[in-house]
């Protein structure tokens, strides 16, 4: 119910929410869920802390931070590649919570795994014109989404990325 209330837009009151979820009316809720945009995907990072279901779902990558140490990580199939960053304390910032409003994830793809994601919306290179340190390479982690032929595949993090605060401060993943 949590989730569904942080969804909710400012013109619906607690109460009308509150009699919606009390209706027995499966319609209504799965109208009322589809108005919401709400899916079982957006999770905004719960589902990379959960590990694999079984060893057909593992997708294996290594992260290069920006002093060059590896950081071998056993991902899944659907894992974002910000929030798993997160979840293996690597310093992925995503100040934005992968809303696509920053370049804080900012990676580099090495080797040919760059041809095996899908091509950047153009929201993503928008936001990459603007990451220091660009490269041809380039993605923001927020935008890449595991899958088994990303087996293997190693980012690198650039040496600095744009934040919004200017007086140093690092915000923490929630």
């Amino acid at each position: 119910m949590g989730m569904l209330l942080t969804g909710l837009n400012s013109c619906f009151s607690l109460n009308l929410f509150k009699k919606i979820v009390q209706c027995s009316s499966n319609r209504i809720f799965s109208s009322l869920k589809r108005e919401l945009h709400l899916t079982s995907i957006c999770l905004h990072g719960e589902y990379e802390w959960q590990d694999p279901k079984s060893e057909s779902e593992v997708v294996n990558i290594t992260y290069i931070d920006r002093d060059g140490k590896k950081h071998a990580v056993r991902g899944k199939v659907g894992d974002n590649v910000l929030y798993l960053a997160h979840r293996y304390a690597i310093e992925m910032e995503g100040a934005c919570e992968a809303s696509l409003a920053c370049t804080t994830c900012h990676v580099y793809v090495e080797g040919d795994y760059l041809s095996k994601l899908p091509i950047p919306e153009e929201k993503e290179e928008d936001l990459l014109d603007m990451a220091p340190f660009l490269k041809e390479n380039s993605r923001l982690g927020c935008q890449i989404i595991l899958n088994k032929s990303l087996e293997g595949m190693c980012l690198r993090l650039p040496i600095a990325t744009r934040n919004f605060y200017v007086d140093g401060h690092k915000p923490k993943p929630h």
